[in-house]
């Protein structure tokens, strides 16, 4: 007899009526490479002769250990057979399973390695009836909080594929003997929040079998107690405070865990006569399927996969009729409580998912159609009923030479067939031509009209041997096309018919002009000199808005620094008389000068009055200055001194024009270039303030008096002569609000990183797309993570600018992508969703503050109104009239569309879309004047159609909700955004854009 004294894993194992299995069983255990196991197998009541088969094996080696019991259920029989297990490690067997022979000596190690405790665990087979091996179930990585995560949401490990410690076991309280269904993924949902780590071993040792009727367990007890444990999941991540949301955490719900275990149960029991809606109120909540569209599609073909037993994957095609009408119930059963057009995109991944098994076969799912074509044998293919979806896969003999996703209008006669090779697989050179007169004909036609094309390429050199072969090829695919039979039933001719009917109801686009850019051809000559420079600055009157709330307050603040008793002042560069004006009223004489004519005549004229006023034109960088000056007043000029040395000779001079003890003010900008540690100016001026007042402070016989400093300017009174108390700083506030000319040059908070430094040292492949709904504090709680307060909208635009982001539309965003070439600088494209007035009212100002641009997608039947798609969850918000688009449109915000009626476009077919799509976009048009090229789709909603019916609607670019930056891979009709949410914290936003700890607030 065999025995093992101290067994290092003992198997625990429930039989019940398992007398044909249970030799096969115990025998794997027999053939284990090691031998130091203990095997309690526990009868659970049995009625056959399961108990004499035991005890006939039992009576040949010690190891195994037989117990008798009345049924009770497996979890009980396991939590008996625990009791008696004399091993620190444990795995549960089934009786009708086994396991491979190398399991303990591959498993064990890991299962015993480790300070606490370690759950090894790996990959299994079913084993059909007949005794095919299905293909390997390999299960997830469950590192870290994955296995919370995982066991959460569904059981992620087969019950004989995991060893773990008994004491772990023992302290959790064993199986829970109340579940008739799901006690292993409870008990693992229960060891992973226990503080268990899980490690896989990539292996596969252990095999399940699926007997005749296993699947004809009650699948109400499986979805009720597949329920309990997805609560009792739910409760355990919130004891601990784990995250559900956000890309990081991954968590999945528990009403679509729930879901899931009704569709897997649904597709393996296929049982026609279930009542799919009675299983379905079982569910605490129906959840909405949309965004897991892939994911439902998966779990409903594993569960078919594994009621089926299919040899292949593509085996489920011959199986079509007998699990498509059980299959489509779900759909329906999902779509009536997700967002409309969810069951069509399950639909798709589940054709797409089967097609991927092999491209030769084709097939209709529900509205899909899937076809495999030769191209050196085609013939016309009548569309199935209800299909509007085509998968085309083109194959010239054993190659696969490209597919086709996109709209089925149509039977697919051999011309229709043909352009879709051409045109959308770019695989014209695998279509063969034939030898016939009408062929020829046509080839001829084709390369008469080409032949200048032809005639250039010959005579070149042969670098243009490709473009000649590509341009042959492109000849006899026209002349193919032209001879190939079609008919008015076909995909082409359906889709030219709808075309010409949808374009007669459309207004004719209105010639409106747009004075969003500079005309070409306006540009003025560079000016020659520096006094041409300013008489050019000077041509329009207030050319730096001097009568702002900011340059206002500016001048009371330097006015302050003024001592009483001044007689004879000077003012350097005083424009067009603003402050001058001011300034004569508080001294008994000035002299007020600038270089520009143009400033100093209006000047004169806003002076007038003024008989203690003198104004001439001087550049006092070239030319003496009036010397015994009280005052000598400079401000906002000193930055266009070419150098350090020329600012240096300039001040000596003005120090030398004051008398002894006589004052010198200055007032300028902080610039970044000049500080780049703090808030200031990006103007490209050589330095600001801070060399400013460091240069004249080393100037001998100037002593700095009192400074008043400000985020964004500073202003310094100097003295003629030594030094006789420290400077008194006063720290004061700029005027606001700032004029949006003044305010889109300020770069807020700590060093960044310059725009035009990163256009030069930094290239990319992928530009970041930010999607918005509403700019406001208020609004309905349910809609707070469509909400940024614009507060928040302000600190993250000045985060943009200040780590050097320069904007772009999605004009530009196509163009960079289709070049395929990378990308200078920062690129970062700003886009609105709905036209909501607060984007007038609130985002606009400061994105016009920060010098962004943005793209704002309008629901062109609802401007005016009110966002009614809103009304389930509080007052809708108020959208933007024309009258708002069009006044915004002028001053440079780039409007698109969000279809006409908010509607998901794949709730609509194809015809409704196609017409939607083009009636939005020439609302746009005829309104601005200028081409609407773009589109953002409603709800991110789009499907296998879409793209192709949006390019035949006129647009250039799409844009969806898929979280992502947007790549040169990316399929222009479907491109990324990154959703900035307004219930995420500010500090959440360095993140999203890539610059994780960047500051932002």
């Amino acid at each position: 007899m065999v025995s093992a004294a101290t067994p290092d894993i003992s198997f625990l194992i429930p039989a019940y009526n398992a007398e044909d299995t249970l030799a096969e069983c115990l025998i794997s255990l027999q053939r284990q490479t090691r031998t130091n196991w203990q095997a309690v197998v526990v009868d659970d009541g049995s009625s056959d002769r399961t108990w004499e088969v035991l005890q006939g094996i039992a009576a040949t080696d010690a190891r195994i250990l037989p117990v008798r019991q009345p049924n009770a259920g497996a979890a009980a029989a396991r939590n008996h057979a625990a009791r008696l297990a004399a091993a620190p490690l444990l795995c549960m067997l089934d009786a009708d399973d086994w396991l491979d022979s190398t399991f303990m000596e591959n498993m064990q190690p890991v299962a015993e390695d480790g300070s606490r405790p370690v759950i090894a665990f790996c990959a299994y087979r079913r084993v059909a009836p007949d005794g095919r091996m299905m293909r390997v179930e390999q299960p997830p990585v469950l590192a870290g909080d994955a296995a919370k995560r995982e066991f959460s949401s569904f059981c992620a490990l087969a019950i004989h594929t995991v060893v773990f410690p008994k004491s772990l076991f023992e302290g959790i309280g064993g199986m829970d003997e109340t579940l008739q269904t799901c006690e292993d993924w409870d008990l693992w949902l229960r060891m992973a929040f226990a503080g268990a780590e899980f490690r896989r071993v990539d292996a596969c040792l252990a095999f399940y079998r699926m007997k005749t009727g296993s699947l004809s367990g009650d699948p109400f007890k499986m979805v009720r107690d597949a329920i309990r444990v997805t609560t009792k999941g739910e409760a355990l991540r919130m004891q601990e405070g784990l995250l559900a949301e956000g890309p990081e955490a991954g968590w999945i719900t528990p009403a679509v865990s729930q879901l899931r275990m009704l569709c897997w149960v649904v597709a393996a029991k296929l049982d026609p006569a279930m009542d799919i809606a009675a299983l379905a109120a079982f569910l605490p909540e129906m959840p909405d399927a949309a965004g897991y569209e892939s994911f439902f599609a998966g779990v409903i073909l594993h569960g078919l996969e594994t009621g089926l037993l299919p040899e292949r994957a593509d085996d489920l095609i011959d199986a079509l009729a007998k699990w498509q009408p059980i299959f489509l119930l779900l759909i329906q059963l999902i779509q009536r409580h997700s967002l409309p057009g969810t069951g069509r995109k399950i639909i798709e991944a589940a054709a797409w998912q089967i097609s991927s098994g092999n491209l030769l076969r084709s097939f209709t799912l529900g509205n899909v159609r899937v076809v495999s074509v030769e191209l050196g044998a085609l013939s016309r293919i009548p569309n199935a009923e209800r299909a509007d979806t085509l998968v085309m896969h083109a194959f010239s003999g054993e190659q696969h030479v490209g597919s086709f996703v996109g709209p089925l209008w149509g039977d697919l006669s051999i011309r229709a067939q043909i352009r879709l090779i051409m045109k959308e697989m770019q695989a014209v050179e695998h279509l063969q031509t034939p030898t016939t007169l009408a062929y020829a004909r046509s080839w001829t036609t084709e390369a008469v009209r080409g032949y200048r094309a032809i005639g250039g390429l010959i005579i070149r050199n042969g670098r243009r041997r490709g473009r000649l072969k590509r341009l042959l090829a492109r000849i006899a695919g026209n002349a193919l096309l032209a001879t190939a039979p079609g008919d008015e039933q076909d995909n082409d001719a359906r889709l030219s018919e709808v075309l010409r009917d949808l374009r007669r109801g459309l207004s004719p686009r209105l010639a409106k002009a747009s004075n969003t850019g500079p005309k070409e051809g306006t540009q003025t000559a560079a000016p020659q000199s520096e006094e041409d420079y300013w008489e050019h600055i000077f041509e329009r009157p207030d050319p730096w808005n001097y009568v702002s709330v900011y340059e206002q307050v500016k001048y009371e603040q330097t006015l302050s620094l003024i001592p009483k008793g001044i007689g004879k002042a000077l003012e350097l560069a005083c424009a067009e008389g603003i402050f001058t004006d001011k300034l004569a009223q508080r001294v008994a004489h000035l002299t007020a000068t600038d270089i520009s004519q143009r400033a100093i005549d209006r000047a004169i004229d806003r002076c007038h009055d003024h008989r203690n006023v003198e104004l001439y034109v001087l550049d006092f960088v070239k030319n003496d200055l009036p010397g015994e000056q009280d005052l000598i007043v400079c401000s906002e000029v000193l930055y266009y001194m070419k150098d350090e040395e020329t600012l240096a000779n300039v001040c000596r001079k003005m120090a030398a024009a004051l008398k002894p003890n006589g004052y010198l003010i200055t007032a300028h900008a902080h610039i970044r270039r000049d500080e780049a540690d703090r808030t200031g100016f990006d103007w490209g001026n050589p330095f600001g303030v801070g060399t400013i007042k460091k240069v004249f402070a080393e100037q001998i016989g100037l002593a700095l008096e009192e400074s008043i400093e400000t985020d964004l300017y500073a202003i310094h009174r100097f003295r003629r002569g030594p030094a006789t108390a420290a400077p008194v700083l006063r720290t004061e506030t700029h005027g606001s609000p700032l004029d949006a000319d003044v305010a889109k040059h300020v770069i807020w908070g700590p060093a960044g990183v310059e725009r035009e430094v990163a256009w030069e040292t930094e290239v990319t492949s992928s530009v970041p797309v930010l999607m918005y709904h509403r700019i406001a504090d208020k609004g309905p709680a349910a809609l707070q993570r469509f909400r940024t307060p614009p507060a928040v909208f302000r600190k993250q635009m000045q985060f943009l600018r200040r780590q050097g982001y320069y904007t772009v539309t999605s004009e530009t965003l196509a163009t960079l992508l289709r070049s395929g070439k990378p990308i200078q600088g920062r690129p970062v494209m700003l886009t609105f969703d709905d036209a909501y007035l607060d984007f007038r009212t609130h985002a606009f100002p400061i994105l016009a503050e920060n010098d962004f641009r943005a793209e704002v997608f309008v629901v062109t039947d609802k401007v005016g109104g009110r966002s009614d798609w809103d009304c389930a969850y509080g007052e809708p918000a108020p959208l933007m009239s024309w009258s708002d688009i069009e006044a915004l449109h002028e001053q440079g915000v780039s409007f698109s569309s969000h279809l006409a009626s908010h509607a998901p476009a794949t709730a609509m077919d194809n015809k409704d879309l196609l017409a939607e799509a083009m009636v939005s976009r020439n609302a746009l048009q005829c309104r601005l004047g200028a081409s609407a090229d773009a589109i953002a789709l409603p709800y991110g909603a789009t499907d296998f159609r879409v793209p192709g019916i949006l390019a035949q609607a006129g647009y250039a670019i799409a844009f969806t909700t898929r979280p992502a930056t947007a790549a040169f891979s990316d399929n222009l009709y479907a491109l990324p955004r990154l959703e900035v949410r307004g219930d995420r914290p500010l500090e959440d936003f360095p993140d999203l854009i890539g610059l994780p700890g960047a500051f932002i607030g």
